[in-house]
């Protein structure tokens, strides 16, 4: 079963930093572009980082200069790192992926369980 886990998300303070790490598990063919998105308390989930597989990165631009996403190949994992959060980065962090499964090597676009990010004042 093919799968994203992510793991990394907490309380901190403002100005602080945390890194998420996702990492696909199961019976991946490959791997094509690697996300990450965020959903704050009441609002619409929103595409935060982007890696695509040997190309360039993309960023929104509340986090231009603060977050950087990057990637292990070899682990099939995604990470975010954020520095300088502020209360505004509080969100449920979801790492996505589009992936072909070696069972019918059909592209998919798979999503984690989330991760709760909490950035105090």
């Amino acid at each position: 079963q093919v799968q994203l886990v992510e793991s990394g998300g907490g309380l901190v303070q403002a100005g602080g930093s945390l890194r998420l790490s996702c990492a696909a598990s199961g019976s991946i063919s490959s791997i094509n572009a690697m996300r990450w998105y965020r959903q704050p308390p009441g609002k619409q989930r929103e595409l935060v980082a982007a890696s695509t597989s040997g190309g360039p990165t993309n960023y929104a631009d509340s986090v231009k200069g603060r977050f950087t996403i990057s990637r292990d190949n070899g682990k099939n994992t995604v990470y975010l790192q954020m520095n300088s959060l502020k209360p505004e980065d509080t969100a449920v962090y979801y790492c996505n992926a589009v992936m072909v499964p070696y069972s019918d090597y059909r592209p998919r676009n798979y999503w984690g369980q989330g991760t709760q990010v909490t950035v105090s004042s």
